[in-house]
């Protein structure tokens, strides 16, 4: 069975940096690119980046590029996502998901999504 699940998330200060997690379960990531994305509350999702671990590759929306980092552990079958310099605006729930090998940031591309951590940036 095909699992995401995401995990780091919580309430924190602003200029504080998160690492996110997310677990994949039923596949291994060398076949796969894995998406992160978010949605914001009365706001439509948010393409963040993604990356395919087989070779590393990473693609991030010009949006997040800088702060935002991907990483992966292929031992643990899980990815990463590094958020630095954290802002009030990135308060939402962050997902991972699953689509080809490929560069993409369209959703309906993604066959498996996560059910989301909750990001909140907040004094």
């Amino acid at each position: 069975q095909v699992q995401l699940v995401e995990s780091g998330g919580g309430l924190v200060q602003p200029g504080r940096s998160l690492r996110l997690s997310c677990v994949a379960s039923g596949f291994t990531l060398d076949y796969y690119t894995i998406g992160w994305f978010r949605q914001a509350p009365g706001k439509e999702r948010e393409g963040l980046g993604c990356i395919s671990t087989n070779d590393g590759r990473t693609y991030y929306a010009d949006s997040v590029k800088g702060r935002f980092t991907m990483s992966s552990d292929n031992v643990k079958n899980t990815v990463y996502l590094q958020i630095n310099s954290l802002k009030p605006e990135d308060t939402a729930v962050y997902y991972c998901a699953r689509t080809r090998l490929g560069h993409s940031l369209t959703s309906a591309e993604y066959d498996y999504w996560g059910q989301g951590t909750q990001v909140t940036v907040s004094s």
